[in-house]
């Protein structure tokens, strides 16, 4: 009885040895990826001489020239609602197209489905400079250069496989009795995927559709190449302020661009954190 009563609170005090190790390496993990965000955030609020300033400042007199500069400069306001108009666009097409492409390669039994569907994948290992020269040529063709339509479909290349092998996995970890059922009611085959596989998916579909949309709001090179003026995203105005230098990079102005891009994927996964997470631990039980 001496020996047992020993080994517990031997055992309770190294579980909580445990816990606080963990906790303070989160801790420390936390702050390695945040501090950046944090100096950045910081940065766009100095003037020339305390960006420079040796050793770093952290009180210093705040002020928003670089922002009230470069809002209008930049044409800050409507290239965001041009990046939210594309990365919602593209990330709505990708999960519908996906979604049915995902479901299609887990339940049709077709020989060759998944060689098919691999294939697809490593169709995003392609070096999106290959696509984009032929893309742009496509698209002077046809007249939609610097269109929103055009960055959208031009998203959606790379953005509906990622979709498509996400929801596979996903469909394939529910069982076929689920629609086989319905389908014994009277449903057809795509009755019972929309009103049955749809709903329950719903966590997944909505986590993979927020993966999409981040992945299309910081997305580049087809922007720079596909647009000019009138449907150019945040991402290019950030380009062009890091590439309109004469006597050095304007960090003031490069931080604060970068502060208003990244504000709104901040607000919106914090809106969207209850589902993200309902889909990544669903995702994760059911794989």
């Amino acid at each position: 009885m001496t020996a047992l009563a020993v080994s517990r609170p031997r055992r309770s005090s190294r579980g909580a040895l445990a816990t606080r190790l963990r906790i303070v390496a989160g801790v420390a993990v936390s702050v390695i990826f945040l501090f950046p965000i944090y100096w950045m955030i910081l940065t766009s609020f100095k003037d020339q001489v305390d960006i420079f300033t040796t050793p770093p400042k952290f009180l210093f007199t705040p002020t928003l020239a670089a922002y009230a500069e470069y809002m209008q400069r930049a044409d800050i306001v409507k290239r965001l609602i041009n990046t939210v108009i594309v990365a919602t666009g593209a990330g709505l097409l990708s999960i519908v197209v996906g979604t049915m492409a995902g479901y299609a390669l887990a339940r049709i039994r077709l020989r060759g489905a998944a060689t098919f569907g691999l294939l697809i994948l490593l169709s995003r290992g392609v070096p999106p400079i290959a696509l984009a020269v032929p893309m742009f040529l496509v698209a002077r063709k046809l007249g939609v250069i610097d269109k929103h339509i055009t960055l959208i479909l031009a998203y959606s290349t790379f953005l509906i496989p990622y979709v498509m092998w996400l929801m596979r996995s996903f469909f394939m970890a529910l069982p076929r009795e689920l629609e086989e059922s319905a389908m014994i009611d009277g449903c057809s085959r795509y009755g019972a995927f929309f009103k049955i596989i749809v709903p329950i998916s719903l966590p997944g579909l909505l986590s993979t559709l927020i993966f999409s949309m981040i992945l299309a709001w910081e997305e580049l090179l087809f922007a720079l190449v596909l647009t000019s003026r009138h449907a150019s995203t945040i991402p290019v105005a950030i380009a062009g302020i890091a590439g309109d230098t004469v006597n050095g990079a304007n960090w003031a102005a490069l931080t604060a661009v970068g502060t208003i891009t990244v504000i709104p994927v901040v607000v919106f996964a914090l809106l969207v954190q209850k589902w993200l997470i309902k889909g990544l631990a669903e995702g994760a039980t059911k794989g």
